[in-house]
């Protein structure tokens, strides 16, 4: 695992990405009434994000497909 220093450019940058990511290919596609739906959508999407979403990062795979391979 690796981690930024706090109040870093990067880690700005990474946490800028992941909303940018999240809206464009979750938020933006789901119906979306009210937050608590998107709340109640979180765990889906973040687990969907993690295991099946492909990463340009990481070579088209996902986080825990990434993983796996090294």
């Amino acid at each position: 695992m690796c981690f930024t220093p706090v109040r870093s450019p990067e880690s700005n940058g990474v946490c800028e990405a992941f909303v940018k990511t999240l809206k464009r290919d979750y938020v933006r596609v789901n119906p979306c009434p009210d937050a608590l739906t998107v709340l109640g959508q979180l765990p889906a999407w973040f687990t969907d994000y993690n295991t099946l979403h492909p990463h340009s990062g990481l070579q088209m795979r996902s986080p825990r497909e990434f993983i796996a391979h090294q």
